[in-house]
């Protein structure tokens, strides 16, 4: 990327960046093209190739900004201080959703770039998650006291049972395409409800 991108006017960037998620966030990499994100944004394609060399490097930056957002509004929500596992899963979900209220083209985009198959952009992505995963929510996980869970689960294994399952419930719904906010915000509290039935300690369990 062109760090001469960072000596736009502020509008202009938020423009680009708008238009990238739209455009992105409604259709597949292969499919999206520089030419309707210029045209979306009001500039020009080549002003967009002189920030950015290729199409593949301005998806990557947009993902990276949708990455950060999230990953800021979850550490300001203060989810990670619940000291249980299962609230904190369920206020993580709320912030994520109150982001995509507030922000929607950036979580069509950052939805429809998690679950991407192209092979020029998915490695990075899932590269990404694994990064965040690894700095923010699994060391918090890690230390949490497994008297907690019932004896015998791996904490790691888990958690990340959870999250490919959470991945997988949300992606289910935005294929039957119909992902209304509040259905996704009840029915993740039923599987919340349903892990921690699954994995809490029980009190005969000592």
């Amino acid at each position: 990327m062109n760090e001469k991108w960072f000596a736009l006017p502020a509008a202009r960037r938020r423009a680009v960046l708008r238009a990238g998620w739209r455009v992105f966030g409604g259709s597949s990499y292969k499919k999206a093209s520089m030419q309707a994100i210029a045209d979306e944004a009001g500039v020009s394609k080549s002003l967009l190739f002189h920030y950015f060399r290729n199409k593949k490097e301005l998806y990557l930056y947009l993902w990276e900004r949708a990455a950060r957002a999230t990953a800021k509004a979850l550490d300001e929500s203060g989810c990670y201080a619940a000291g249980d596992l299962f609230t904190a899963l369920e206020r993580g979900m709320a912030v994520k959703l109150e982001l995509m209220q507030r922000a929607p083209d950036m979580g069509a985009f950052a939805m429809r770039a998690f679950y991407e198959k192209d092979p020029a952009v998915a490695p990075d992505i899932q590269q990404s998650c694994a990064g965040y995963i690894g700095r923010a929510s699994l060391p918090w996980v890690l230390a949490l006291d497994p008297a907690q869970f019932r004896p015998g689960f791996d904490l790691e294994m888990m958690y990340k049972d959870m999250y490919w399952a959470a991945a997988g419930y949300v992606w289910e719904l935005q294929q039957r395409g119909r992902f209304d906010l509040a259905e996704v915000r009840a029915g993740f509290a039923r599987l919340v409800e349903f892990w921690r039935g699954l994995y809490a300690r029980r009190p005969e369990e000592g």
